[in-house]
């Protein structure tokens, strides 16, 4: 058994790495849900029957990119677990959780993304490409604070 001075656990690597894996996929979890409503979100717009209408062709080429990035996104969090599916049993688990962790990592950027763009879309087709960018860079701000910075302070010992 191993004693993990971080965090006072008594467990064995294999234990370890299930713990991990288990917390991982917790995680995913709650960002599946993001994604799926980010994605539901932008693929229900065009289906309004004035959708196309208001946009101009920026407007459009932003909103397709944010679909993209959308279904990037979708993927991403589904690609954790098709690895384990694939290399279950295959005594890997420790390269499986690293490369689900490296893996969140892109699925909580295409998120913050998404909901940077999402914001900046809304605004600039409601009110004004002004207020757009104002948003989107307030909102990235946020995001930033929020998703590393508070993070990296809590993290110092």
């Amino acid at each position: 058994m191993e004693h993990d001075a971080h965090t006072d656990r008594h467990e064995t690597r294999a234990e370890q790495q299930d713990r991990k894996w288990e917390d991982l996929l917790q995680e995913l979890r709650v960002m599946q849900t993001g994604a799926q409503l980010t994605a539901g979100f932008l693929l229900t717009l065009p289906f309004q029957e004035t959708f196309w209408e208001r946009l101009n062709r920026g407007q459009e080429v932003f909103y397709l990119a944010l679909v993209v990035l959308a279904g990037l996104t979708t993927v991403l969090v589904m690609t954790p677990v098709a690895i384990h599916r694939r290399l279950s049993g295959g005594h890997v688990k420790e390269r499986v959780v690293a490369s689900a962790h490296r893996l969140m990592t892109a699925v909580l950027t295409c998120l913050a993304l998404l909901v940077v763009g999402i914001t900046t879309f809304i605004f600039d087709v409601v009110v004004s490409l002004e207020a757009a960018l104002v948003t989107g860079a307030a909102m990235g701000a946020v995001i930033v604070a929020l998703l590393l910075v508070v993070p990296g302070i809590l993290g110092r010992d």
